[in-house]
Formats: structure tokens, sequence, C-alpha cells
């Protein structure tokens, strides 16, 4: 059974994902929020996956937001560490500690056929395993200088063909690619 793994992730023009600290308070400055987004918005995207995997670190960052952005999507939180969840997410977060492989393999056998893969280190294990099929980055107009980079510098060279770019008037780019 096939599963398409994607990115939807946002960077600075230099190419973070968060501060050093993890912190990701830079995209969500006013004028960002009230600028309609030309290209695929986050709630078209949501809607067409079957659950969200990310890591450990991005759960934790995300159970720090004041109301839990996820209702009704399933969450795989990658951890190989005993995870203690808060009762607001029992039962809407699934730890789970295999390889990447294996949790696709896994996943597929539960009938899912897409996936978000979310967090800087699973979105690299994902690619290092030429799991992800499609990425879509939107950079937003800001360097941030340090930080928590999207990429890793010790990956592997991975093809990309480009699908499309699309610029919105607050400044983000955003473009889609296929890994190939």
């Amino acid at each position: 059974m096939v599963i398409k793994c994607s990115v939807f992730i946002a960077a600075s023009v230099d190419g973070f994902i968060a501060r050093p600290d993890g912190g990701i308070e830079w995209l969500h400055r006013p004028e960002y929020e009230t600028t309609p987004l030309n290209g695929i918005t986050y709630e078209s995207f949501i809607a067409t996956i079957d659950a969200l995997v990310m890591g450990r670190k991005t759960l934790e960052k995300v159970l720090s937001f004041s109301e839990w952005p996820y209702e009704g999507t399933p969450v795989i939180a990658l951890s190989h560490q005993a995870l203690q969840l808060p009762a607001h997410v029992q039962g809407k977060v699934e730890v789970m500690a295999a390889d990447v492989t294996t949790l696709v393999q896994q996943l597929a056998n539960r009938g899912m056929k897409h996936l978000y893969i979310d967090g800087g280190q699973t979105i690299q294990a994902f690619l290092e395993a030429g799991l992800i099929d499609e990425l879509i980055i939107t950079r937003i107009p800001v360097l941030l200088g340090q930080g928590l980079p999207l990429f890793s510098q010790f990956g592997s060279e991975r093809e990309l063909r480009h699908v499309g770019t699309d610029v919105s008037e607050n400044g983000f780019v955003q473009s889609r690619y296929q890994v190939a």
C-alpha cells in the first residue's frame, strides 16, 4: 500500500523554522495574519491528510500553545522516551517509537494514505529515509540569523521537481516541490 508523505512548513528566508530556543513568535506578526495567502492554505492542506507525524520537541512546542491546533486530526508523536501527555490531548496523540520506515508501513496498514510530516528532525529523518513525496515551503520575509534549520547539513542530496510558486502581498513566497 502506497502512502504519501508531505511537508507543509514555514521558514525564514535564511532557512530557519524556529529561533535557537524553539521560539516561533516571528511567524505570528499581525500583518501576516490579515493578508490573504496565495497558494495552498493550511486549512486546505490539513483537510487532505489522515494523520500528522511530529517529533517529541515539536509536540512539546505545540503543547505550549493556548489551545490544541489539531482538533479532529490524529497526531502521531515520535519518541523513544516515555511521554506524559496532558489530559486535554489524551486520545488525540499517539506516541510511537518505531523508525520512520516501519512507522509509515504501520500507518499504511491502518489504511492511512496521506501523512503530514512536521518538525525539523522528523522531516530530516523522513527525507533521509526517502519517504517525503512533497515539500510545501512558505518563506517568511525575515532573516533570523540563527536558529533551528529546516534542513540538516548532514543529509543526502535529493533531486526536486518544482511544481509551482505563489507570492502573497505580505511577502510570503510559497514553493511546492515533488521529491524525485
